[in-house]
């Protein structure tokens, strides 16, 4: 490889390293919401589902992010905040239909052994990583130099996805495999102790990660409704989250952080609560009873 290449290559990687960093949060996120749709299934399907979900992931970014992305900025930059919008309003959905599950409220039948559609959780999976990496790939469009050209910014774009799906779907099979690391870690008497702490945390460590990814879901989707509909001309919601952070501003910006996410998970689960009772609505005018869960019970049901 020529030393002229690898300058070209050291630019795209420095450029995506520096672009995709202020989309930390969503990343965290995405990594957060993912092992609540394989936790439940049998040890041996855990990691060939997530393969499967970070194909999807990366294909998502490849084939529809990134070329819509393109061609949005470049000849209709209006209809990303709506499109923005739309996702925003489907996380939200999400998010409150799992918060309704936790209360016991369900919707449609689900199968009396628990099983899991793998099929349809791995589609649900996609489906959401489709929102969470659209919000990634636009907050590391927006902070691409624009004095870039069109195929260096692709290029750029193009790492990002590689570099973001490894990141999130490498964290999310560490997370599902720790209990099989515990259990080996008990074939070994010095390791023993630790092995055992591990394996007996992992039920509570499953529960944590289900109510992270579940306020992930409220919180990004009620930013993105939020933010998105300031950009087209509702801005009293935008407003009152200034007006918050304005007055939290002496008390540091952790504090404002927390608290702007607070209230746009609030936000995000009251306007998931609508889109609920909007669906189940339009179900029963056309004698329908929709099933919300992915492949089967919710994740944050499912015993270990």
């Amino acid at each position: 490889m020529s030393v002229g290449l690898l300058a070209v290559v050291d630019d795209i990687l420095t450029a995506a390293i520096k672009a995709s960093s202020k989309s930390a949060g969503v990343v965290i996120d995405d990594a957060a919401v993912t092992p609540q749709y394989v936790h439940g299934l049998s040890p041996a399907r855990e990691l060939p589902v997530v393969g499967k979900i970070a194909l999807g992931s990366i294909l998502n970014k490849l084939i529809l992010i990134i070329p819509a992305a393109m061609l949005l900025t470049a000849f209709a930059p209006w209809v990303l905040p709506w499109l923005l919008i739309l996702g925003g309003a489907y996380l939200c959905f999400e998010g409150a239909e799992k918060v309704l599950e936790w209360f016991g409220f369900h919707h449609g039948h689900e199968d009396d052994e628990g099983a899991r559609d793998e099929r349809k959780l791995i589609l649900g999976a996609i489906r959401t990583d489709l929102i969470l990496s659209a919000e990634i790939m636009l907050i590391s469009l927006s902070n691409i130099d624009e004095g870039m050209g069109t195929w260096t910014r692709l290029a750029v774009l193009i790492a990002i996805a590689f570099m973001m799906t490894g990141i999130v779907y490498g964290a999310v099979a560490l997370l599902v495999k720790i209990d099989d690391i515990g259990w080996k870690m008990t074939e070994n008497e010095a390791t023993k102790p630790l092995g055992q702490r591990l394996v007996g945390s992992m039920p509570a460590v499953f529960k944590v990660i289900s109510i992270i990814g579940t306020v992930a879901m409220l919180w990004v989707g009620g930013h993105l409704v939020v933010a998105n509909l300031a950009e087209v001309g509702f801005t009293p919601l935008y407003d009152f989250l200034h007006l918050v952070e304005e007055a939290l501003a002496p008390a540091g910006a952790v504090v404002v952080w927390v608290v702007d996410t607070a209230i746009s998970a609030v936000i995000g689960f009251v306007a998931g609560l609508l889109i609920v009772g909007l669906v189940l609505g339009i179900g029963k005018i056309f004698g329908k009873r929709p099933s919300f869960s992915e492949g089967g019970r919710s994740p944050h049901n499912v015993s270990v």
